[in-house]
């Protein structure tokens, strides 16, 4: 009996044998997935020592207002207090995509999300691997803005900020 390279190759993943590499990074895009998952479900359900345990000691989350870049610490100071309260907020995803470094250490990823009050919006951010578990050291949230639409929404925000607008520069 003859084998050829193809079906030797079609055995071996017939029978589960992948490279580690590949493994290794299937194994790790389930556990981010796991993390923002966890991220996402600890701020629906308002509690935040589990939101707030995914953070990386120096992370950071940027929400969509352009003065919202916090900290850990300082996050926690605006969202411990709505958790006591019971008041979370929910993003449900729509679509993830998953990038893990050669060494994986770092992840990063963009995801769709969809809210009540916010509609879509996209979550982007990064991951670093500490002690076996990913941890969130990046996380921005923005609202996608369709293009058709974004001269007329730049133009009112400037003129919400007292800047001036295309209509009225020189």
């Amino acid at each position: 009996m003859r084998l050829t390279f193809a079906s030797l190759l079609t055995a071996s993943c017939v029978a589960g044998i992948l490279p580690s590499s590949v493994r290794a990074q299937e194994t790790h895009e389930q556990a981010v997935t796991a993390a923002l998952d966890g991220l996402h479900a600890a701020a629906s359900d308002a509690d935040g020592d589990r939101y707030f345990a995914l953070f990386a000691e120096e992370g950071v989350f940027l929400g969509t207002d352009a003065t919202e870049r916090w900290t850990v610490e300082q996050f926690k100071g605006y969202a411990l207090p709505l958790f006591e309260q019971g008041r979370g907020w929910t993003y449900t995803p729509t679509e993830r995509h998953i990038y893990i470094t050669r060494d994986g250490q770092t992840a990063w990823f963009d995801e769709r999300l969809s809210n009540e009050s916010l509609g879509d919006t996209r979550g982007t951010g990064v991951l670093v691997l500490r002690d076996g578990a990913w941890k969130v050291a990046q996380y921005n949230l923005t609202i996608p803005v369709p293009n058709e639409l974004a001269r007329d929404l730049v133009t009112r925000i400037r003129q919400g900020a007292g800047q001036r607008t295309d209509e009225t520069a020189p």
